[in-house]
């Protein structure tokens, strides 16, 4: 099996991160199928304070937030790594306007993911 890819902490400390447990409990999987959706790109892990943990926003309710895979997909591709994944991700935009991640919860997953296609080239 192999390590757990997570980011160097690069976000604003006010944004919650949760514990991959409390993720498995969310999600009612188990904390090792948690581990292998971070290493399949469904979701991105940082550490912080030590303890490895995911943004709180990526998740709504029970379940990984619509279209977060896919544009974490889409970023890799392109040659961004996990902590610019996570740079972009939270970065405000005015023209969506708010963050990709907010326009990616706010069921605008579609102006999101052409943007993150379009920076491949």
């Amino acid at each position: 099996m192999s390590a757990i890819p997570a980011a160097p902490d690069v976000l604003a400390p006010d944004v919650e991160v949760v514990p991959l447990d409390a993720v498995a409990e969310r999600l009612g999987r188990s904390v090792t199928r948690v581990h292998q959706l971070i290493r399949d790109g469904h979701l991105l892990a940082l550490r912080r304070d030590a303890v490895l943990g995911v943004p709180a926003v990526f998740l709504a309710g029970d379940e990984i937030v619509k279209g977060l895979p896919g544009t974490i997909t889409l970023l890799r591709d392109a040659g961004y790594h996990e902590d610019e994944i996570l740079r972009w991700l939270f970065t405000p935009d005015d023209s969506l306007p708010g963050t990709p991640i907010d326009a990616l919860r706010g069921d605008r997953g579609r102006e999101v993911k052409r943007r993150a296609q379009a920076m491949g080239f």
